[in-house]
């Protein structure tokens, strides 16, 4: 299989925000992870939280649960936890909790901005991405009192929503399984949502159209716990599968309408950045 790695340079220089740059800079160019945590910071609200369409879909200012997780996905990607970002982010969260222990997917401040029609507040705790968040902070041994509540309300939500959730959800849940410390009840659960995921939630077919998760997405490291899920001919077929949908621009499509021509570039450049770093944690090719 072949990729371009020049070709995904180009498209991010004409594409990605500053940001995603510094991000393909660092994973693959030896660039500085003081960069990239330099740009991240303006994303942080005074409140502790993130927005400013860090996720790309919500474009208003405010913060919200799910750019954090992005934030702190992206502080874990380049070795780099700051403590000043990190607490202040785990005050926002204390804030922002329901009565159950978790956040909600999005907040009612949601429509202070354009954002994708997905993006509806309940009002009610959620798994995603309440999981995926404290599963990073576990993975990092953060110090917080909220993470505490936040694994509880996991542990307690996980049994009574297992099979509502979909695919993204689960993406968020394995991260929580994967560094959660009881590591006994972790695997036990695991094995619930393994079968959940083999069964409703994985396009085992490469050429699926649409809004779908491939094995790919739920492992994107031969080491991750999903992994184990798939044989190593599923996996390979997808490797080759994905080398093959770099567009001629040099970046890789998106499968969903962002609600802005910025947000699609931005989405774009994000996904780019993801499936070059996949194909590499495989060994598919020296990028």
């Amino acid at each position: 299989m072949s990729v371009d790695l020049a070709a995904a340079g180009d498209f991010i220089l004409r594409n990605a925000r500053l940001l995603d740059r510094h991000r393909f800079s660092f994973r693959f160019h030896g660039g500085a992870a003081a960069d990239v945590l330099a740009a991240l910071r303006p994303y942080q609200n005074d409140d502790g939280g993130f927005g400013h369409a860090l996720e790309p879909d919500l474009r208003g200012p405010a913060s919200q649960p799910v750019p954090l997780e992005h934030a702190l996905q992206i502080l874990d990607e380049i070795g780099r936890f700051d403590s000043q970002i990190v607490e202040a982010s785990c005050e926002w969260l204390a804030s922002k909790t329901t009565d159950e222990g978790g956040v909600p997917f999005v907040l009612p401040s949601v429509a202070e901005g354009p954002h994708a029609p997905w993006w509806v507040p309940t009002g009610e705790a959620s798994l995603n991405p309440t999981a995926g968040i404290v599963g990073l902070l576990h993975k990092h041994d953060v110090s917080h009192s909220w993470i505490d509540t936040a694994t509880t309300y996991c542990w307690e939500a996980l049994p009574q929503r297992l099979n509502e959730l979909g695919p993204d959800d689960a993406i968020s849940v394995l991260t929580f399984l994967e560094h959660v410390p009881d590591r006994r009840r972790a695997d036990a659960t695991f094995d619930l949502l393994g079968a959940r995921i083999r069964s409703d939630l994985v396009a085992l077919e490469p050429s699926t159209p649409g809004y779908v998760k491939t094995p790919l997405e739920f492992a994107r490291h031969p080491k991750r716990l999903a992994r184990r899920l798939f044989d190593d001919m599923t996996i390979e077929l997808h490797l080759e599968a994905l080398a093959a949908k770099q567009q001629d621009d040099g970046g890789w499509p998106i499968t969903w309408d962002p609600p802005s021509a910025a947000a699609v570039n931005e989405w774009r450049a994000f996904v780019t950045i993801m499936w070059l770093d996949v194909l590499d944690n495989y060994g598919c090719a020296r990028l």
